[in-house]
């Protein structure tokens, strides 16, 4: 089975937000070979929905604290609202998505963050034994596309609110001893940008050492490096390569032309 080849594709709230765009993502998803799991996040809604029912946004560091109010509308939005749209857009193109949070099969179990400096309330922390890779293999093997959205479960009966980045990462760190796993990660530009005011300076290719490169001269853009951060520490852990990109370019790796920027062990 090692040799099978696993899209995991983590998409954001600029695509989630724009109908048109999710539309011509979802299309694009559903061309491409092969095994593949989508995750998304929570975009603008619950913010909206929050707000229309007189509950206030909580913010710490530009991070959002999820009370039990917050928890009952991210969990309407992103395992309800979000979710199932995108699997009913799916099964429109002929993908047979199921809908899941990681409650959901007791997929991904997640421990509540632990209170420190400050409490986050209701929000998972993943660890290496979070995710049951037999059984989304099992899923994917009998014909499902899982959808995840950005809630797991601590099993002891409470939903958590969980960084959907992390999760799209645990996932191909956990299934890459069964796939050969590439996780994409879709945001806004085209790539990792050599001038961040110059969308078509995309780095096609980085290696660990060329990493380190661009990070000595101080090229890319501090934003980024997080992402890039947890992108080398996948593929440390067994991932074959990450790439970063805008959603509406991802038709060009069913093409075979170049996507983004990919990440992996040697150019």
């Amino acid at each position: 089975m090692g040799n099978k080849s696993l899209h995991i594709i983590k998409i954001g709230g600029n695509v989630i937000d724009n109908s048109e765009n999710l539309y011509h993502f979802l299309k694009d998803f559903t061309a491409l070979d092969g095994f593949k799991i989508l995750v998304h996040g929570g975009g603008k809604v619950a913010t909206q929905l929050s707000e229309t029912l007189g509950i206030e946004a909580k913010l710490v560091d530009g991070r959002r604290i999820t009370d039990i109010e917050t928890l009952r509308v991210v969990t309407m939005v992103y395992g309800g609202l979000i979710n199932k749209n995108i699997v009913a857009q799916l099964q429109r193109f002929g993908t047979n998505a199921i809908g899941l949070t990681g409650a959901d099969g007791n997929l991904i179990r997640t421990k509540k963050r632990p209170v420190k400096i400050i409490d986050y309330g209701f929000v998972g922390d993943i660890d290496e034994d979070s995710v049951d890779a037999e059984g989304i293999s099992r899923l994917l093997e009998t014909g499902f596309t899982p959808v995840f959205c950005a809630l797991t479960h601590d099993g002891d009966g409470q939903l958590l609110n969980t960084n959907a980045d992390t999760i799209a990462s645990a996932l191909s760190v956990s299934l890459s001893s069964l796939f050969e796993t590439t996780l994409i990660y879709c945001f806004e530009k085209k790539g990792v940008l050599m001038d961040v005011n110059d969308d078509d300076s995309v780095i096609r290719d980085i290696d660990p050492v060329r990493y380190e490169e661009l990070k000595i001269k101080q090229i890319i853009h501090s934003g980024m490096l997080p992402k890039l951060e947890n992108a080398f520490a996948a593929i440390a852990c067994g991932v074959k390569a990450v790439v970063i990109g805008r959603s509406d370019d991802l038709g060009e790796l069913k093409q075979g032309r170049p996507f983004g920027t990919r990440l992996s062990k040697t150019s």
